[in-house]
């Protein structure tokens, strides 16, 4: 059975690693968050739909009280949209590659702990084989068994992984 504090040292693992990276953010990751949380909202969208739907009524003339600035193809339009898409795609780009980046540190965190677990797992079944033949129970005609009771090895299984990537 695990010790108090290392039941909660591994719970504190998990929880510290997002916290941790949101800690260090960077003022322009901070910011890029921030927007990015906002852009991807239905209050955003609609503010969107009033502005170009105005812009257009306005300019074809449509609402008398102002007269046209930017008459069709709306070129100063298609400027505005072409710089808000642009400023749009490179904050999400960045919340993206610092979420990508606490991802791969929380797959790292779960691979070195299966690994351990793998290892806690085969010395059990060592432990509970040699109470077997204690007790005089033969296992080794079980091959599965034997196959089982070898310590795997980290270096084939990072062999395997990297064949399969490259």
């Amino acid at each position: 059975m695990l010790k108090n504090s290392q039941k909660n040292q591994r719970g504190r693992m998990f929880q510290s690693i997002k916290a941790e990276a949101n800690f260090k953010r960077t003022g322009a990751e901070r910011m890029a968050d921030w927007i990015t949380s906002r852009i991807g909202s239905m209050p955003f969208l609609l503010t969107n739909v009033i502005f170009f739907t105005l812009w257009i009524l306005i300019n074809t003339g449509q609402i008398r009280l102002i007269p046209p600035f930017d008459p069709f193809p709306f070129n100063l339009l298609t400027t505005f949209v072409s710089l808000e898409a642009i400023f749009l795609a490179i904050f999400v780009l960045i919340s993206q590659n610092r979420s990508s980046k606490v991802d791969d540190l929380r797959e790292e965190t779960h691979l070195q702990l299966n690994l351990i677990s793998e290892k806690e797992v085969t010395k059990l079944m060592k432990m509970i084989s040699l109470l077997m033949e204690k007790e005089g129970i033969d296992m080794s005609q079980d091959p599965e068994l034997k196959e089982m009771l070898r310590p795997f090895s980290e270096e084939d299984i990072e062999r395997r992984l990297e064949k399969e990537i490259f």
